[in-house]
């Protein structure tokens, strides 16, 4: 953090950041081919879970090419949906897809929110907090620009636990830098998110995380044999979207 109180760039900031515009051009059809076509899936699920009325407000962050956003578009037209991402890349690319003139694409860092308290009624992020070197500081920004009963969707990557750890984790030391390489042309990009993947927190210790900075109703549901997972809650007061049900 500098003297003004904004996050400064570390190291790891610096190095997921390039990786990030190296990756673009295979981003959309390595998470395809990784998930076996469930990603869309998921972000419409992550959507869903926001629940943006007529004219709410969504911040989507990390929308990487924005499929989230998108989904959130397609769900609620009149909705207002700004999508951020520390990567140039990702947005030039996510500016060039059906639906896209309708959302705000703007560069943001995930620490340090340039919004003011309460700017919106929903935030939603896919794949973000492996990739940011402070958690609770990004989860502190998400809770501060949220309006009271807001909703915090997030999709996430989970380190494999149970019976089909062993098999799982090692399909995955093989299968991402293998896509890396072949799809990618870049195993070591890859190689770094096979990594992030592996070593991040179970779900429970985000959820217990979420907590901790004051969302409440917090729950999560995980996908494809425990790699994968939803989570969500709220920031404690009147309920402004429309309800689902948490199943």
């Amino acid at each position: 953090m500098n003297k003004n109180g904004k996050h400064s760039m570390t190291e790891r900031d610096t190095k997921v950041q390039g990786i990030f515009d190296r990756i673009t051009d295979s981003y959309d059809r390595i998470n395809t081919l990784m998930t076996l076509g469930r990603h869309a899936q998921w972000c419409r699920e992550v959507a869903q879970r926001a629940a943006v009325m007529p004219g709410g407000r969504l911040l989507d962050i990390a929308t990487g090419t924005g499929e989230i956003a998108l989904a959130a578009r397609r769900r609620e037209p009149r909705a207002e949906i700004t999508a951020v991402d520390f990567s140039e890349n990702m947005l030039e690319r996510a500016r060039t897809k059906p639906g896209a003139d309708g959302i705000a694409w703007e560069f943001a860092d995930a620490h340090s929110l340039e919004y003011a308290d309460e700017s919106f009624d929903a935030v939603t992020h896919g794949y973000l907090l492996r990739n940011v070197s402070d958690v609770p500081r990004v989860l502190s920004e998400q809770f501060r620009v949220l309006s009271p009963g807001g909703r915090v969707v997030v999709l996430e990557t989970a380190p494999p636990r149970g019976l089909l750890k062993l098999a799982v984790t090692a399909g995955m030391r093989i299968v991402l830098p293998l896509l890396g390489r072949v799809v990618a042309k870049d195993k070591d990009a890859y190689s770094y998110l096979e990594s992030s993947t592996l070593g991040f927190m179970q779900p429970a210790q985000v959820a217990q995380l979420m907590r901790e900075v004051g969302f409440t109703d917090v729950d999560f549901e995980t996908k494809y044999l425990g790699t994968n997972v939803i989570l969500w809650g709220r920031k404690p007061g009147p309920w402004k979207t429309h309800d689902v049900k948490d199943t």
